[in-house]
């Protein structure tokens, strides 16, 4: 069994590395690259889906802190394996309730589920383009306590969070 958590450890950190390496396609305007990231991050939400169904959610106390992060992008980018994407939340939730993973990594999860959904996310961490030069997040269900909510699980305010992304 430590032999199979060491090398989950490994797979997951290396899909996580091929997620960078390809993130930027994601909006390419080269129908091929979008594609190929399609296909990765669909692969890799199939192979987390059965990471899951065997582990359970792969936490830093099992996997390791750089695995368990990998674990949660790719949970993250599964953005139309909805299954997998709310599988992942349900099972992060647990692990959150018992202090084992990261409570703002859950809130980008949560949010991201949510707008996969078509409906309004909490923490306004997911952005729907930007107007005027500012980021514009998708619709909150409470924007008026939306950095309330964000300090709670250990998110920026949102007008520092968004000049991340303001083009200087």
């Amino acid at each position: 069994m430590t032999h199979d958590v060491a090398a989950l450890a490994v797979e997951l950190t290396e899909m996580a590395a091929a997620d960078h390496k390809c993130a930027v396609h994601a909006n390419s305007d080269d129908f091929a690259e979008q594609l190929a990231w399609r296909r990765l991050t669909a692969r890799h939400g199939d192979r987390l889906g059965e990471i899951m169904e065997e582990y359970g959610w792969p936490t830093a106390e099992l996997v390791g802190e750089e695995a368990a992060r990998a674990a949660w992008l790719i949970a993250q980018h599964a953005d139309r394996q909805l299954d997998v994407q709310r599988r992942a939340l349900g099972l992060m939730q647990q692990a959150v309730s018992a202090g084992a993973a990261s409570p703002r990594e859950l809130a980008f999860l949560r949010d991201r589920t949510l707008v996969n959904e078509g409906r309004k996310q909490v923490y306004g961490t997911q952005i729907a383009g930007v107007k005027d030069g500012a980021p514009v997040p998708w619709p909150c269900e409470e924007p008026e306590r939306m950095d309330e909510l964000r300090a709670a699980v250990g998110i920026e305010p949102f007008d520092e969070y968004v000049a991340k992304f303001s083009m200087a």
